[in-house]
């Protein structure tokens, strides 16, 4: 009897849970319908195909980064380094290339490059207690300076390159950027959802302590993580080196704060413990349709942050009032 009795107690739990998810993305859904409407009536050229285009483009900016920014805050943790690692793997490649490196070689070597300089926040949060947050400013800080010196803030241009080129040229109106992006996507889903290192991140997101005690090994989820950060930012950075032409330094300033705008309005709890790639996914298209809007619409720059800012102000309350919701429902 008491068998059954919690079966029925557990069971509302699971149910509010997915409800409270399915509500948030399909609020999200029809958010981008609306976006649609607005910005298709108001901005001129928003429909055009070109600049569809252009918002798969930036989408895949945004949204390459966000699939591992998605697994970082889910663990508790946050990453404010994005934006400035973009830039400086843009301009390591640049340098590699010009010095003469094939490739395909210095694109692997500007991937481990991001997954070093990622795993050093790792290490500095997982086995020297420095908050997460401390630890990626501090990397911000060191990495935009390093990318400016190296440059005197002077782009670095890399010639002509067949397949950086390639990278930039659409595939059936499609951008290679936004193939990459859904393929990682798709890749970033699976493991989140169907192995046991996307079940630990959620486990350490929802009580470090106790995933420890269940056998985790915490300090080492917590490195390969920030490592897979900075190996997506290093993909961005070479997907900005394609798109430019060029190292730039001064690349992808606030792109931290679109990235995690897109995670948070994606319905990842930045308390940890709570969140899905397809929220992140639905996320990521609301923050770029916003700004490709704005943009069109010809409104101030400096107005766009306010607005860039509200909306992650805003996030986070309705993710807040989510979480108190799905507790209610399941003490009910």
């Amino acid at each position: 009897m008491s068998h059954n009795n919690a079966a029925d107690t557990a069971a509302p739990k699971k149910s509010g849970f997915g409800v409270s998810k399915h509500i948030n993305e399909l609020s999200l859904f029809l958010a981008i319908a609306l976006l649609y409407v607005i910005f298709g009536t108001t901005a001129y050229g928003f429909l055009s195909f070109n600049n569809q285009v252009n918002i798969l483009r930036d989408a895949a900016t945004i949204g390459i980064a966000a699939w591992a920014m998605t697994f970082i805050i889910i663990s508790g943790e946050i990453d404010v380094s994005v934006g400035p690692m973009v830039a400086f793997v843009s301009v390591a490649l640049a340098y590699l290339l010009q010095w003469g490196f094939p490739t395909p070689i210095a694109f692997l070597l500007a991937v481990a490059l991001g997954a070093g300089l990622g795993g050093i926040s790792g290490v500095l949060r997982a086995y020297f207690d420095v908050p997460s947050f401390v630890a990626t400013l501090g990397m911000w800080s060191a990495l935009r300076g390093l990318a400016l010196f190296f440059t005197d803030a002077l782009p670095v241009s890399i010639g002509r390159n067949d397949v950086l080129d390639a990278l930039d040229r659409s595939v059936l109106g499609i951008p290679p950027a936004a193939i990459i992006m859904l393929v990682l996507f798709a890749i970033f889903a699976f493991v989140s959802r169907k192995t046991a290192f996307g079940r630990s991140v959620f486990a350490i997101g929802g009580n470090a302590h106790a995933a420890y005690l269940s056998g985790i090994n915490v300090a080492r989820i917590r490195v390969a993580i920030f490592a897979i950060g900075g190996a997506m930012a290093a993909i961005s950075g070479i997907l900005l080196v394609s798109r430019l032409g060029s190292g730039n330094a001064t690349a992808a300033s606030g792109l931290e704060f679109d990235v995690i705008a897109a995670v948070v309005v994606g319905g990842t709890a930045l308390s940890g413990g709570r969140g899905s790639m397809l929220g992140t996914l639905l996320g990521v298209l609301v923050i770029t349709l916003i700004g490709n809007g704005l943009v069109l619409l010809g409104i101030n720059p400096f107005f766009q942050q306010v607005v860039r800012g509200l909306i992650i102000v805003i996030a986070v309350l309705a993710n807040m009032q989510a979480i108190k919701r799905s507790l209610a429902r399941n003490k009910g």
